[in-house]
């Protein structure tokens, strides 16, 4: 089953089971897949999808933050709920070792020797760690091995 196939039977179970905060982060994310669809005139697979969820997070994680400084904790806990019904979607993590050696593989393979290739050694991590992995620790990782 297609991830976006099992979104829309996620929709209509929770539609069933009158869960209507669930309900509504799941059309958030429908809407905005449908919104890409229109936009591209592409039929999304897995990987735009994945991408797609991914842009949703980072929206949440923003707003969740921002909320919670400013004392708005029921807009927070809106937001950390959604967060953990996208997550769902994701796929499975990698663990830091897993990181840590695709990093080291990356360097060798791009022949990276200082700060400057860092770009290069990014370009070759992405597609690897799309959705596996949070960038921004893994852009950390490459900094270090390669300062």
């Amino acid at each position: 089953m297609s991830l976006k196939q099992r979104i829309s039977d996620d929709m209509k179970n929770a539609m069933r089971a009158k869960d209507s905060a669930r309900l509504g982060a799941i059309r958030l994310l429908l809407a905005a897949m449908k919104q890409r669809e229109v936009d591209e005139r592409i039929e999304l697979d897995d990987d735009a999808v994945v991408a797609i969820v991914e842009k949703q997070l980072k929206q949440r994680k923003d707003s969740f933050s921002q909320y919670q400084a400013a004392g708005r904790q029921d807009l927070a806990d809106q937001e950390a709920f959604e967060i953990e019904v996208l997550s769902a979607y994701m796929p499975q993590q990698l663990a830091a070792e897993e990181i840590a050696a695709l990093v080291k593989q990356a360097v060798a393979e791009t022949g990276a020797a200082s700060p400057r290739d860092m770009g290069k050694v990014m370009a070759w991590l992405k597609p690897k760690l799309a959705g596996r992995a949070d960038m921004n620790s893994v852009s950390g990782l490459v900094k270090s091995a390669l300062g």
